[in-house]
């Protein structure tokens, strides 16, 4: 088949070859004239894993159009805050029944709606929609080191289509009906990351980050399930699986931005250095959003928003969270 994979990034880039070596042709679109003749000339992109040599069967464009003329499915891959943007240019290029998936990742500042909601709303059909989402980090799905990955839809023929195109010897796919759960969990695990980095860059142990990400675990099951989702997707590979690796590996820009910003490194700093965007440094806004509007409280997300956005220093906010009240692990269990 032919694949539009709307956004060259890393993870657009590592898609888009997991694609060609699954026997498609791919279209890549990115933005920059340099990295498109670099993929078309070289096969390689100059900004993002450009230590491997990408297929031939992958060719990059900067036009919507070419990128979907005659395709068959489409996978959009960039950063959620452009996710409206994309979604409108894409609307009158894309037919009605079109496969799409999302795999961007966050929720949009100010209406609080999920990525697949905001695509939905500007290209319709929502049935033909699925989000992908795991412990995927690009440098290695590239190099096909084994990964697993869910594809969430309202409809299992979509999540199976899907399932069935990404799927491969070293790249696992699982399916789900919870696309709210995944979604959240997917936008939640960058802010535990982003304050695992913190406690980390403040010279804290294995044991800290070990009681954050589990209290984390907390915060987003709470959510999710105030939402409307199942708690229970908080423990697969949406939830747990990327949570674990967005906090703990080498590759996470997450946990390496929260390292950042306790050596009085700034936002700015970060993306001037790695040419990425901290998806958790949005998130921790837009999770406060739907905490707000659904009565849970999110005290580490609370927190992580405050050192991101109001300067709060990395120490008082660590001393913020130790110093709240006790209460029992499991919530409604005990006082």
């Amino acid at each position: 088949m032919k694949i539009g994979v709307i956004g060259a990034g890393s993870w657009g880039t590592a898609l888009a070859q997991l694609l060609a070596k699954n026997d498609n042709d791919v279209a890549l679109w990115a933005r920059k004239e340099s990295v498109i003749a670099s993929i078309n000339a070289e096969h390689v992109n100059p900004r993002y894993l450009s230590e491997v040599r990408l297929s031939d069967r992958i060719v990059a464009t900067s036009s919507h159009a070419d990128a979907l003329a005659g395709a068959q499915a489409c996978a959009i891959v960039t950063p959620s805050h452009l996710l409206r943007e994309v979604s409108c240019a894409l609307a009158p290029l894309v037919a009605d029944d079109l496969p799409l998936v999302v795999c961007s990742k966050g929720i949009e500042e100010g209406s609080g709606k999920l990525a697949i909601e905001v695509a939905a709303s500007e290209m319709g059909n929502a049935g033909r929609l699925a989000v992908l989402s795991g412990p995927n980090h690009a440098e290695e799905v590239i190099k096909h080191i084994p990964s697993g990955t869910v594809i969430a839809s309202s409809s299992r023929a979509t999540a199976e289509f899907f399932q069935e195109l990404f799927a491969s010897d070293t790249f696992r796919t699982y399916i789900s009906d919870d696309v709210s759960g995944v979604e959240i969990c997917a936008a939640f695990k960058n802010v535990i990351a982003i304050a695992v980095g913190l406690s980390y860059g403040l010279g804290l142990g294995d044991n800290t980050a070990a009681m954050l990400m589990t209290r984390g675990l907390a915060e987003m099951g709470r959510l999710v399930e105030a939402a409307g989702g199942r708690a229970i997707t908080c423990l697969g590979l949406a939830g747990t699986g990327d949570l674990i690796a967005t906090c703990m590996s080498q590759h996470s820009r997450n946990r390496r931005f929260g390292q950042m910003l306790a050596a009085g490194r700034s936002l700015d700093d970060f993306s001037a250095e790695t040419h990425m965007v901290a998806e958790g440094a949005l998130a921790c806004k837009t999770l406060r959003t739907l905490g707000q509007r659904h009565q849970v409280e999110l005290p580490i997300t609370e927190v992580v928003r405050a050192v991101v956005w109001e300067g709060l220093d990395a120490s008082e906010a660590a001393r913020v969270l130790a110093g709240r009240p006790l209460t029992a692990e499991f919530w409604g269990m005990g006082s």
